[in-house]
């Protein structure tokens, strides 16, 4: 997550974001509260649904990539691409954002 920055206080921070733009975002899982590694699920409802993974970067811009590839996937193939990430690592976070607009992107860049 950001620099000096634990993840719970990371995913507040981006939940009180998408509240002041009125876009519902909670927290579906808890992980480690300072260190646990983030899925971020967007619904887009009829458009589709797309999870986001931290992506390793060599300069300090956040870095994302699209998990379940390049196009939106119904929602339960996101929801068993997260259940997989889970078994793997039970530290994980999973911040749901449900988005009616389209409007909401992660911070930095997408790969």
């Amino acid at each position: 997550m950001a620099m000096g920055l634990t993840t719970g206080l990371w995913i507040s921070a981006q939940v009180r974001l998408c509240d002041r733009r009125n876009i519902a975002a909670y927290v579906a899982r808890r992980g480690d509260p300072d260190a646990g590694s983030v899925l971020i699920k967007v619904v887009r409802f009829a458009a589709g649904t797309v999870v986001y993974a931290p992506a390793n970067a060599l300069d300090e811009e956040p870095t994302w990539t699209r998990a379940t590839g390049p196009t939106p996937v119904p929602e339960p193939d996101a929801d068993a691409y997260i259940a997989r990430q889970v078994a793997r690592d039970p530290d994980l976070w999973v911040l749901e954002i449900e988005d009616h607009k389209n409007e909401w992107l992660p911070d930095g860049r997408v790969l």
